[in-house]
Formats: C-alpha cells, sequence, structure tokens
C-alpha cells in the first residue's frame, strides 16, 4: 500500500530523486512539490534553473510560499522549453496581442450597432433625404480597420477627413 511516498516501510523517491539518482530522505525539500508521478515537471524545471539552484531557492523561502514558487518555476520552464529566447514574455507579449485585436473588433461590433440603431430610429421616425438610410454605402477602401473580406455597416464617411488627418499624423 502506498501513502505519502512510503511502499511498504520504504520511501519511494521523488520526482527530482529520481531524476539526480540519489536516495529521498524525509527531509527532502522537493519531495512535497515533485512527486514521483509527475517526472515530467521537475525535469522541465531542472533542464531550465538546474537542481541545486531550485534546492537554494526553495530553502530560503518560508514554507508557505514553496508551493506557489514550484508553480511559478514549472509555468517558466515549461515556457523556457517551448520558447528559448522570450519564455512567458513571449507568451504574454502573445496574449495582449490578441487582447488588442479582440478590443478593436469589440469596438468595432459597438459602432456598427450604434450605426444600425441610428439607421432604424431615423427610418422609423423621419424618412427623408438627409435620413442615414439614403447615406451611401462605405467604399470597401475607406474602412480601414476592417479585413477585406468583412462587410461592415459602419460609414467611415461620415468623419470629416482634415480632422482624421489631423488624429493620425504625427
Amino acid at each position: 500500500m502506498k501513502e505519502n511516498g512510503k511502499k511498504h516501510g520504504t520511501l519511494s523517491p521523488c520526482a527530482a530523486c529520481k531524476l539526480l539518482r540519489r536516495r529521498c530522505s524525509q527531509e527532502c525539500v522537493f519531495a512535497p512539490y515533485f512527486p514521483a508521478d509527475e517526472p515530467q515537471k521537475f525535469a522541465s524545471v531542472h533542464k531550465v534553473f538546474g537542481a541545486s539552484n531550485v534546492n537554494k531557492m526553495l530553502q530560503e523561502l518560508p514554507e508557505h510560499q514553496r508551493s506557489d514558487a514550484v508553480s511559478s518555476m514549472v509555468y517558466e520552464a515549461n515556457a523556457r522549453v517551448r520558447d528559448p529566447v522570450y519564455g512567458c514574455v513571449g507568451a504574454i507579449s502573445s496574449l495582449q496581442q490578441q487582447i488588442d485585436s479582440l478590443q478593436t473588433q469589440l469596438a468595432l461590433a459597438q459602432a456598427e450597432v450604434v450605426h444600425m440603431r441610428m439607421r432604424q430610429y431615423f427610418s422609423t421616425s423621419n424618412p427623408g433625404p438627409s435620413s442615414p438610410e439614403n447615406i451611401p454605402p462605405a467604399a470597401p477602401s475607406s474602412n480601414k480597420l476592417m479585413p477585406p473580406q468583412s462587410k461592415s455597416f459602419f460609414c467611415m464617411d461620415m468623419v470629416d477627413q482634415p480632422m482624421a488627418e489631423s488624429l493620425w499624423s504625427y
């Protein structure tokens, strides 16, 4: 029967001690954080940081912070294995670019909704020659924020050109 790393009175070595081919003692600093059934967890941390450095880091921390530190090291090590140059920063940068793109798409969709509501409001309240439904649709080349394959109801022709140039000039 196996309980807490013990198997019939003997200790089952943790993943760190297995990889380092050493005897796992009861005071092993790695054992609580690198169980024997997750060998890849320590292997990636060892490859990036080294066992001695991980040991020093864990021993310098209070016990209540060690689990979070190991989680951070495992995450950073896995990111470094995937992207040796940028590591976590590359993943964060990629996610930030996705957020920026999605925020732009959301703003465009919200502007489309406002435009459609205005068009609906004016078409039901005061149809006439200056109502929004009589505004010609935007030319495909005038909407530079939307990809060419999608069509937008948002009319960029409504923006005054001199003002738009002053916003985008350097």
